[in-house]
């Protein structure tokens, strides 16, 4: 459907122009949406009451467009890590900075598995910048956790810890001044949500499997960025407060794989279908994403 019949069936005020130059996230995640930015903001309200945003990792959409939100932000993510570094930059930039600097002068292959192998601090900097760290150099800026111990357990990515560009800090900082940031569940975060609010969803993807057949077999896995992992009930539960939010008339957008099962949990909602380069490294054949992935930008009809 084209945007200006979206536009005009919905009811609400769309993007027809680009944002200013959407800020640089400070983390690089996976399955993170600063490529799909062009594709995902003409369909995100041009006027924001609050904004939501449940599956946080990155945040490339919030940053690309905070300066619609005419209230608060409400940041989550299950990853208590990737929460402290998201908190770090709002709160407590002076003391996170010299941490990042000494990461930095430490940097190496055995350095970061000594980091890797040890156990985050209860600071709540300190954590932040260990995270950093890890995140900034592991294979692919991947972040894994073991399902058993919660360590995070990705390898060495062979490249040099950059810190974070003093600009981006401040510039990010400044954003973060109307943002509540915690590390919650979606279904806890999501409650709140009301008319004139906006929902952005970028839930893991859940595994494609090479056999249908055999669920043991994924070619990727995207569901474990923290030892619980994001499974199909848990997307069936979020379709059910999608549906929720059309009939209350909060908007919302959800991006996803394009399948048939996720197709099928959002029968009265616009879907824009595309396909995306995908360029994750794998280190086992089972692992890899398709290098052409079909994508979808699902737009709820609140």
């Amino acid at each position: 459907m084209p945007l200006s019949a979206l536009s005009a069936s919905s009811g609400t005020q769309y993007a027809m122009f680009p944002d200013s130059k959407p800020i640089k996230p400070f983390i690089r995640w996976v399955g993170g949406k600063s490529r799909l930015l062009p594709r995902i903001l003409p369909h995100i309200p041009v006027d924001i009451k609050d904004y939501y945003e449940p599956f946080l990792g990155g945040g490339a959409v919030f940053l690309a467009c905070s300066g619609r939100i005419a209230g608060r932000a409400h940041l989550a993510d299950l990853n208590e890590h990737l929460v402290a570094a998201w908190v770090a930059m709002r709160d407590f930039q002076e003391e996170l900075r010299p941490l990042l600097d000494w990461y930095m002068q430490n940097d190496s292959k055995e350095f970061y598995y000594e980091t890797r192998a040890s156990v985050a601090s209860t600071s709540l900097v300190e954590k932040a910048a260990r995270f950093l760290y890890l995140n900034g150099v592991s294979w692919n800026h991947l972040w894994r956790e073991n399902s058993r111990t919660g360590a995070m357990n990705v390898p060495w990515g062979d490249r040099q810890f950059k810190g974070i560009d003093e600009v981006i800090m401040k510039a990010v900082g400044t954003i973060l001044n109307k943002a509540d940031i915690v590390a919650e569940d979606f279904r806890t975060v999501l409650r709140d949500a009301g008319p004139g609010d906006f929902v952005y969803l970028d839930p893991p993807y859940l595994p494609v499997f090479s056999n249908p057949d055999v669920e043991k077999e994924p070619t990727a896995k995207f569901n474990k960025y923290t030892a619980k992992t994001f499974e199909m009930s848990d997307l069936i539960d979020l379709a059910d407060i999608c549906r929720e939010f059309s009939q209350r008339g909060v908007r919302w957008v959800m991006s996803n794989r394009d399948n048939e099962s996720v197709r099928s949990l959002f029968p009265d909602a616009d879907i824009v279908q595309f396909t995306t380069h995908r360029s994750l490294a794998a280190q086992s054949k089972r692992e890899v994403e398709a290098h052409q992935s079909p994508e979808a930008i699902i737009v709820g009809r609140g």
